[in-house]
């Protein structure tokens, strides 16, 4: 029992105290969100950080999602993500010296070395208690806490002030009390955040149906929508009448009015209604009809290498119109002759010219991207396409024979590389397809792509037990009645030959208890799958960060499962063959069995050193972030201390019943491990770190082993 009370306080005491971050949980009057920080909600479904979309300079407020639904990613990317919201849209700032901050009167703005402030709720209020968060919603709210004793009121939420995606809870259409309207605005261009020509809300002519306005005209329209249509729900009383949309998913789920005019849905922004320009037009969709000057046959075409001269006018100098807005602007002008965007760089602005105007060829340093429309006779058309088509088709088949030959070379070097790892697992005689299912050379089985389609049934969905970081894992039961687990790597797991190889042949050769056993493999062309014992209760994350299930875990179930993990991670440093770091020790990667025995699992990054071996440099830092030693994550030091800070802060999670990457305190951004070191410092580490629902069983103190 010592022993564990020696790790625990090494943790704590050593550790724990490297952990500091710049990242922000809440704003107060005390504190600002500047540049090159970030604000988090609680769970890090959202963050809001300042931001320069795409190749443009100027900076931004926005508010980010999480980028991929991968339930292990405790990281947001927001990187080339695109806001939900932008706090500043029409006001970009011009370097990176802005900062979101809560001024003496209670107001929310940005303030800036310009001088100019940007405010975001413009009221003043006498409260002093005020701070602004961002909830897991995607809501960024200004409130006032314990109004009145009891709790909190919201002052002014980013919810009231949409950009262009409605997320749920927010609402489209008018505060009948106040005239506010809630609508949605296109970016203008897919680079340029400030407000395009496309407007998505409530009909204002009092139906309830939604449209999608172009510059003011009516350019789609909905119908009358039966609640729950497209997941809105319609609202309509005395005070207010809206569209609400709810999902069961805040952070995936989501509609966005694209610039082109489409309403776009989810995080893969597939087009779902308003397509009123590519392909058959949506229903709903309103004709835009062109002066009689446009009725005859005409086209237009682009020359990238045309020089304009004589009279031209810019129109909406506020660089709003995209280059679409800028070609509708010209057809219904039936002087304009040829358009161009302002901004090359963005797409944005309008300039276009009239009958007057002249053109010449240039050279290519005049070279700009122009539209012009010819009054040619339409049968003359087709010597412009053919001039157009045959130097596309022969790039179009030299790519193409390129592509082919490229992929021939990579199709074989594969076919290499599983050759070689076949003669090491296998032996000499090894032959790709023709394993027959038999025990080779490291006592493993090498199993036939159809023996293992057979055993999941073609990996059949409802067989599947769950996901990790490197792939799908499912049941499957072989011919002669064996349970067992199947895990498929993915193609973009990072886990190539060389770890897969790494994997079996470590395994094969440890042996405890305490390590799950591998009982074979499969590798046919691009599949890497291996085969291990079956696990009735699948990981420990799956019973202990789950609130429905954590209550299965007893104090002496959890006691069982530490000291089980102990002795395997003392085998593999100490008493097995080789000498073994693990380097990826999570709840994830601990199984259990039918009697909720813990196993290590996973051992694609274990590291192998002599028996005389203790230390080692890599450069290839691997593993997961909250889980790596400091030494090791920022030096590449490899040692049996890393596994031990890991094997640590897994004990933390096991008595707290928490991710360690969860948000332990609203003022500071604590993990788990500060969480733990701030108790350990005021002697309430005991009271308040265990698991509520251990409150009743005996406590680790009661067991003395710390």
């Amino acid at each position: 029992m010592a022993t564990y009370k020696i790790l625990i306080v090494i943790f704590i005491l050593v550790l724990f105290c490297h952990f500091s971050r710049a990242d922000l949980a809440e704003i107060s009057k005390e504190q600002n969100l500047t540049d090159y920080q970030q604000l988090f909600s609680e769970s890090r479904l959202f963050k809001m950080q300042f931001f320069s979309p795409g190749k443009s300079r100027n900076r931004y407020l926005g508010i980010f999602a999480r980028p991929s639904p991968d339930m292990y990613s405790d990281v947001i990317e927001g990187g080339d993500e695109k806001a939900v919201w932008i706090a500043n849209r029409d006001d970009p700032l011009t370097d990176t010296s802005a900062s979101l901050m809560i001024d003496r009167d209670g107001r929310l703005m940005i303030s800036h070395s310009e001088g100019t402030v940007i405010l975001l709720s413009a009221t003043p209020t006498a409260a002093t208690n005020l701070t602004a968060i961002l909830l897991d919603n995607g809501n960024f709210v200004l409130r006032d806490l314990y109004f009145n004793g009891s709790g909190h009121r919201t002052l002014w939420q980013s919810f009231d002030y949409p950009t262009d995606t409605l997320l749920p809870g927010m609402k489209l259409g008018i505060n009948l009390r106040t005239g506010h309207n809630w609508s949605l605005t296109s970016w203008a261009t897919e680079q340029a955040p400030a407000s395009g020509s496309f407007t998505f809300g409530l009909d204002p002519n009092g139906t309830n149906q939604l449209i999608i306005l172009w510059m003011g005209k009516v350019y789609w329209k909905s119908g009358p929508l039966p609640n729950g249509h497209f997941g809105f729900k319609y609202v309509s009383n005395a005070d207010e009448k809206y569209f609400m949309y709810t999902a069961h998913n805040s952070v995936y789920g989501r509609y966005t009015v694209s610039p082109s005019g489409s309403i776009q849905d989810g995080f893969e922004r597939n087009k779902v209604f308003g397509n009123c320009i590519d392909g058959i037009p949506d229903a709903g969709c309103v004709k835009q009809v062109l002066p009689q000057c446009r009725t005859a046959k005409k086209y237009w075409f682009e020359l990238r290498q045309v020089y304009m001269f004589g009279d031209s006018f810019k129109i909406e100098e506020n660089y709003t119109l995209s280059l679409s807005d800028c070609k509708a602007k010209c057809e219904n002008d039936c002087s304009c002759v040829a358009y161009a965007s302002v901004d090359s760089n963005d797409g944005t602005g309008c300039q276009i010219w009239g009958n007057s105007s002249s053109f010449v060829t240039a050279s290519n340093s005049l070279a700009r991207g122009v539209f012009f429309l010819t009054r040619k006779d339409e049968k003359r058309k087709w010597w412009i396409w053919l001039t157009i088509a045959v130097p596309i088709l022969v790039l179009v088949f030299a790519f193409s024979l390129c592509y082919l030959i490229q992929r021939k070379l990579i199709a074989r070097g594969k076919a290499r590389e599983v050759e070689k790892v076949l003669y090491e697992l296998a032996g000499p005689n090894a032959i790709p397809g023709q394993y027959n299912d038999k025990k080779l050379r490291h006592d493993i089985q090498i199993f036939s792509l159809e023996t293992i389609h057979v055993a999941t049934n073609n990996f059949w969905s409802a067989n599947k037990l769950g996901e990790g970081g490197y792939g799908p894992v499912y049941k499957g039961m072989l011919v002669d009645g064996q349970e067992v687990a199947i895990k498929r790597l993915s193609t973009s797991s990072g886990q190539g030959l060389v770890e897969f190889q790494n994997e079996i042949k470590l395994i094969a050769k440890l042996q405890h208890t305490n390590l799950v056993r591998l009982l074979g493999c499969c590798v046919e062309g691009e599949e890497k799958i291996l085969v291990y014992e079956y696990m009735m209760n699948k990981s420990l994350d799956f019973f202990l960060f789950d609130a429905s299930r954590r209550d299965t875990l007893k104090w002496n179930i959890r006691l069982n499962i530490i000291e089980g993990v102990a002795q395997g991670i003392l085998y593999l440093h100490k008493y097995s063959r080789l000498r073994v770091i693990h380097r990826d020790l999570k709840a994830s990667n601990i199984l259990l069995d039918d009697n909720m025995n813990p196993k290590i699992s996973d051992f694609g990054l274990a590291r192998i050193f002599g028996k005389q071996e203790f230390e080692a440099n890599t450069e290839r830092i691997v593993g997961t972030y909250g889980y790596m030693s400091p030494e090791y994550a920022m030096n590449g030091i490899v040692s049996m201390k890393a596994d031990v800070f890991s094997f640590g802060v897994l004990v933390l999670e096991i008595l707290n019943g928490k991710r360690n990457n969860s948000c332990y305190h609203l003022e500071r951004p604590l993990n788990l491990i500060g969480y733990a070191w701030e108790l350990w410092k005021t002697g309430r580490v005991f009271e308040e770190l265990t698991d509520p629902m251990l409150s009743n069983e005996s406590t680790p103190i009661n067991e003395g082993i710390i």
